[in-house]
């Protein structure tokens, strides 16, 4: 039976790319016994199929997933590219933060890209070294210019990727730019309130040029830290973990325990102090809904 990869899914119907045809996409249908068994194909995930003299298909098994991510509903994405506008609207770094959380608890790589460059005298340098430091890939993007667009394609290559950020920060026109001819729709910013329209209204992947695939991830700006435990919060932070097994108590949330290694690397610098800011207010965030619960 052939395999191949589901790179779209819309009202009911599963669009495979045959591995042996890549260039091909089959429209398919899912075998009943999935709703029997509880499981739901996502875009992602690697399956194997059958076609039919029409030429449709029906999925009949899904194979083993590497990942699974529930917004966006994505299987076996192990990258994601978090875009960013440096400017219009302004760069966020609190919600960079949030959103690294989320990938870094997904056991997913992630891609810095902070785009509209060209809409700026000088690219944030402080911000993008604060990101350097702890191990991201910063790239600045400008979809006018073409800055930086070769070498996130290269970031790319061979990977299973999908872009994510607020509205607005040219997520689509990126992708338009990494695959020529792909025509994807784009939203205008709203001057009233700074912010650009959902453009993106499902999932689908496809093919970069020098390999591997990207799609634009819709919803995935709206996860919410609060869904987790206190005491899960760190590990979200890169720069945190092994500080995190040298503090004086175990199970440490870095807040005001003695003895505490991560504080002790903010007051020398190491940790910058804007993550560890933002890692207070996820924190207390939190524990509000502990405490409300």
């Amino acid at each position: 039976m052939p395999k191949g990869t589901i790179v779209k899914a819309i009202s009911g119907y599963y669009y495979v790319r045959p591995d042996e045809r890549p260039s091909d996409v089959v429209q398919c249908r899912a075998r009943g016994v999935f709703k029997v068994k509880g499981v739901t194909p996502l875009v992602g995930d690697r399956v194997v199929f059958d076609t039919t003299a029409s030429g449709e298909g029906t999925v009949l098994e899904v194979l083993p997933r590497t990942h699974e991510l529930t917004r966006p509903p994505v299987a076996n994405a192990d990258t994601a590219v978090l875009v960013f506008s440096v400017a219009h609207p302004d760069l966020n770094l609190h919600l960079l933060d949030k959103m690294l959380v989320h990938v870094e608890r997904a056991g997913m790589d992630a891609v810095l890209g902070f785009s509209k460059i060209d809409l700026v005298d000088e690219p944030p340098r402080e911000e993008m070294a604060i990101y350097e430091r702890i191990g991201y890939p910063v790239v600045a993007t400008s979809v006018r210019t073409g800055e930086g667009i070769a070498e996130l394609a290269r970031c790319l290559s061979g990977r299973t990727a999908i872009l994510a950020g607020q509205s607005g920060t040219g997520k689509s026109s990126l992708l338009n730019a990494l695959v020529p001819g792909l025509n994807q729709a784009t939203g205008e910013i709203s001057d009233k309130l700074g912010r650009g329209r959902h453009t993106t209204r499902h999932v689908e992947l496809v093919l970069l040029p020098g390999g591997g695939m990207v799609a634009d991830a819709p919803g995935f700006s709206q996860l919410d830290v609060t869904q987790m435990e206190a005491d899960q919060l760190a590990d979200g932070f890169r720069e945190f973990r092994a500080l995190s097994a040298e503090c004086r108590f175990r199970g440490c949330l870095h807040r005001s325990e003695p003895g505490c290694r991560v504080r002790e690397a903010v007051q020398d610098g190491r940790v910058a102090a804007v993550r560890y800011e933002h890692y207070i207010q996820f924190l207390e965030d939190i524990m509000e809904r502990t405490r409300r619960y």
